[in-house]
């Protein structure tokens, strides 16, 4: 039996950065939403915990106020570590588009901001509530509401799936993930270290497992991203285009890097703080179509992790900003019009059209860096080229004017214009 509490115009399943952001803004465009969260707030997440210019656009769109006074730590670039002893810093790019600063906030506390926002614009929060499966109309094949671990059936004519890398909802509707598209693995742990204050994110490009140069090149990048409180994040990731995928032991992969640090620098067992975990990046649109029979696939559910550097957060809020337009588009034409599904077939449009030629050069760059020597070419050559660089990290970053930028931003425009849509 649902009760009347139990109904809604949108159900979001999921209250991670999609879901939340997806939730908060339905509740804008006025409609009635309920957020359903398996976990408890606040709850861990594997994540880097730094966000670049792109997610934190996303954020201040969302009305958030992203100031240090508002808990936030900012930082103005990227150290990269490769091909040399000595780190490249490459500043963020000022744009038009983009802020020129990024953030670093724990994800535990990041969700739980997120998902209280969408609660102070209207929307319902259920926290502890384990969504099972859909409901499916029997006539139709259109999914109309999902059913809980609890018994308790929720019901709207449009639901979001954004339940993360397991994607349950999306598979108990039959949408399997592409084996042509890349994936990732990623562990993080955190350190107590001196250098936990940093104005910039630092990424490794080249793992070794002992002196730079002298020792084991391993498979995948690292990365160290200052917390403000004492600790740093620091985690590594690995594409399956690696050979080392699937074979190797990351949790040790970690350590042996680690352990090549310098010991000032704390890196080691004794400051670790908590056990290292590990997560799924799924990546370059995986999953598709990202709509169908009702159900809107948003975030990692429907694969949205850049191929280019990991980054998941910023295109699931932007993904989730483009889901809420066209729904709210939905329901102004009246549900269940055919002038209503079309404007919801306007979702995966507009995600092949914003992100499906750059996630498509992103499939095609994992597999040039997927072998070491072209890997190895890269950071010993590309480097210590400043302009190349640039390029390069606004590229990475996806960090570019659409419209009056510098001829960068031109050449990445007309490459993402020129590739097949992901």
């Amino acid at each position: 039996m649902t009760s009347a509490a139990h109904e809604a115009d949108v159900i979001v399943v999921g209250a991670g950065p999609a879901g939340s952001t997806t939730a908060a803004h339905l509740a804008q465009h006025g409609l009635k939403v309920t957020l359903l969260e398996k976990a408890h707030f606040p709850r861990e997440k594997v994540c880097g915990d730094g966000l670049t210019p792109r997610a934190t656009r996303q954020l201040i769109r969302l009305g958030i106020d992203t100031s240090e006074e508002a808990g936030w730590l900012h930082n103005r670039g990227l150290r990269v570590y490769a091909g040399r002893k000595e780190p490249f810093h490459f500043d963020w790019p000022d744009l038009k588009d983009f802020p020129n600063y990024g953030l670093v906030r724990p994800r535990a506390d990041f969700d739980h901001l997120l998902a209280q926002h969408a609660v102070s614009l209207g929307a319902q929060l259920l926290e502890g509530t384990n969504v099972t499966g859909p409901i499916l109309d029997e006539r139709s094949g259109r999914i109309v509401g999902v059913t809980t671990k609890a018994g308790e059936e929720y019901r709207a004519p449009l639901v979001v799936a954004a339940d993360g890398n397991s994607a349950r909802l999306a598979i108990s509707m039959g949408i399997n993930k592409r084996d042509d598209r890349p994936m990732g693995v990623a562990v993080r742990t955190y350190y107590k270290t001196p250098r936990s204050k940093d104005d910039y994110l630092e990424s490794w490009l080249e793992l070794w497992d002992g002196e730079p140069g002298k020792s084991t090149l391993m498979p995948g990048y690292g990365w160290v991203f200052g917390m403000g409180d004492g600790t740093s994040n620091i985690g590594l990731g690995v594409l399956n285009t690696s050979k080392g995928f699937g074979k190797t032991d990351y949790r040790a992969l970690l350590k042996r890097w680690l352990d090549a640090t310098p010991e000032e620098w704390g890196f080691r067992d004794e400051n670790r703080t908590c056990p290292v975990q590990g997560a799924a990046l799924p990546m370059g649109f995986n999953r598709q179509p990202h709509y169908g029979r009702g159900l809107l696939l948003v975030g990692d559910a429907g694969g949205m992790v850049s191929p280019f550097n990991g980054e998941g957060i910023a295109y699931a809020m932007e993904a989730a900003e483009y889901a809420a337009e066209a729904i709210a588009d939905a329901h102004a034409r009246g549900i269940g019009t055919s002038s209503a599904e079309r404007a919801l077939q306007g979702y995966p449009a507009r995600l092949r059209a914003e992100l499906g030629g750059f996630y498509r050069m992103g499939n095609i760059f994992v597999h040039l860096i997927g072998n070491p020597t072209i890997m190895r070419l890269c950071t010993q050559y590309g480097l210590p080229r400043p302009t190349l660089m640039r390029l390069v990290m606004k590229l990475l970053a996806n960090l570019r004017d659409a419209h009056e930028g510098d001829w960068m931003d031109h050449l990445i425009n007309a490459l993402a214009k020129a590739a097949p849509s992901a």
